[in-house]
């Protein structure tokens, strides 16, 4: 008796490592485009131009954006369906692929537009991929945590999302050590991409070793339970039978439509924090490159040092959301970032030196873990396991497709146009209209559906064909 608790978290640590090194993986390949544009832009855009070229890869990164609703929905349906393990698995083979394409497709030079065309397939790959990891981790380590550490347990999906792009960043330190710069644009851009292929392959394996969460088997065992007495479930809001109409299977279109606030909920959660965090990481290494002008060397450090910061503060706030609710860390987010975005973006850039731009980024980065640390946990608990992967991913990649993958392409548009002060109110007015959803929603940490529908009893012991309910089907 003395060993199941000190067990217990030891299974839950094993898990939570397994899905986050796969989330790693998978948020490195969706990095590294960003993070290598700068030097590939030519090979499939001829243009005199760079700054066209940069826009032509910030718009094939905003479509790759367009593929994450669907990926939300097919993944996300999936995960509710067959499980979260077999979702993530399938995920990250995805993304293998797209990565390994854009790795060996010729430039414009060699194949013409097909060259653009793969690109572009490829990227549509990596979002279908990345917009299913999103929903399907959340919910994974939301449900594998223990109760009363779930915030700082499911902080780890930035932890690692962040820590896919700081590893993109030091690949590209490493590369620009050892090629020059002409190098760098000739073939070494594709180095990274191989990386990335090789790792999601990697992770394939690791993830069909990791537990299912306990959560869906109990969904699972219910439903057979069910089905064997000859009685409908009528767990949650399911009012089906009672209005004389079939039961909504789990994960469907359907059933989601039963939970029409929490979908809004979740859209005006993520709308100033998808815009902020893709401001403040991807766009950033653009704007201190191109409107401060600090060089490129010395901007991917200020980068990497910064993110490095970044990823050790978000269990400490999630942690501290375990202690002080969910709510209050929004509210700093939305106030802070609303308030302080147009004045950080202002000062960086007319900033040349690196101590000061490294600041004003460190500074814009603690204002968003007040948004990234807990967003998957807040928006987790807001649904049933039933249809908590697909809750949390559909509204939140069409959320994300919309605002957060356009952002920096109506960035550098603004900059061509001569306006790209605009952008930063248009920054601080979507973390505004968040704020406004902060303001008038309830604390998900004393009303969470995870803890709930918790099974009663500690199943980390159980037979072993109860685990073997939801085989890996990838």
């Amino acid at each position: 008796m003395t060993t199941t608790q000190p067990a217990s978290e030891r299974r839950v640590i094993a898990n939570v490592l397994r899905g986050s090194i796969g989330n790693l993986v998978e948020w490195y390949d969706w990095y590294v485009y960003a993070a290598f544009s700068v030097y590939f832009a030519k090979t499939f855009f001829p243009t005199d131009d760079p700054a066209a070229q940069l826009l032509s890869t910030a718009a094939v990164f905003a479509v790759g954006f367009l593929m994450r609703p669907i990926g939300g929905w097919l993944l996300g349906r999936y995960a509710d369906r067959f499980g979260r393990r077999s979702a993530l698995t399938l995920s990250v083979s995805v993304m293998a692929a797209g990565s390994l394409l854009i790795a060996v497709t010729p430039g414009y030079q060699t194949i013409g537009l097909a060259a653009p065309i793969i690109l572009l397939l490829a990227r549509l790959l990596q979002g279908l991929s990345v917009g299913g990891e999103y929903a399907t981790s959340a919910t994974y380590l939301s449900e594998v945590a223990s109760s009363g550490k779930r915030g700082f347990y499911s902080s780890f999906q930035y932890v690692t999302l962040v820590a896919g792009q700081l590893v993109a960043l030091g690949v590209q330190i490493v590369l620009q050590q050892f090629l020059d710069n002409a190098q760098m644009h000739d073939w070494g851009w594709r180095i990274p991409f191989v990386i990335g292929a090789s790792g999601a392959l990697v992770v394939m394996w690791l993830r069909r070793g990791m537990d299912e969460s306990e959560q869906f088997e109990a969904v699972v065992v219910a439903e057979r339970s069910d089905t064997a007495t000859g009685t409908a479930s009528r767990r949650g809001r399911d009012t089906a039978a009672a209005s004389g109409t079939s039961a909504p299977p789990r994960g469907s279109l359907r059933m989601l439509l039963q939970y029409p606030r929490e979908c809004l909920l979740v859209m005006g959660l993520t709308l100033g924090g998808t815009v902020a965090f893709y401001t403040y990481t991807t766009y950033m290494q653009k704007f201190m490159i191109y409107t401060s002008g600090i060089s490129k060397p010395t901007v991917a450090w200020i980068n990497f040092i910064a993110l490095l910061v970044f990823v050790v503060l978000q269990p400490l706030a999630g942690g501290l959301s375990d202690r002080i609710g969910r709510r209050k860390l929004l509210m700093f987010f939305g106030v802070a970032g609303a308030l302080l975005t147009v004045p950080i973006m202002t000062v960086l850039a007319h900033t040349k030196n690196p101590i000061a731009a490294w600041a004003l980024m460190m500074l814009a980065l603690v204002i968003i873990t007040g948004y990234t640390s807990i967003n998957a946990i807040v928006k987790a608990e807001l649904f049933p396991t039933k249809i908590r992967a697909l809750g949390v991913g559909l509204p939140y990649a069409l959320t994300v497709a919309i605002f957060g993958g356009t952002a920096e392409m109506i960035a550098v548009a603004l900059k061509k146009a001569g306006h790209e002060s605009l952008f930063f109110w248009y920054v601080a007015g979507c973390i505004g209209i968040s704020l406004i959803t902060y303001y008038f929603m309830r604390e998900t940490s004393k009303e969470s559906t995870i803890d709930a529908e918790a099974p009663a009893e500690d199943t980390t012991s159980a037979p072993d064909e109860q685990r073997e309910l939801t085989p890996a089907r990838a």
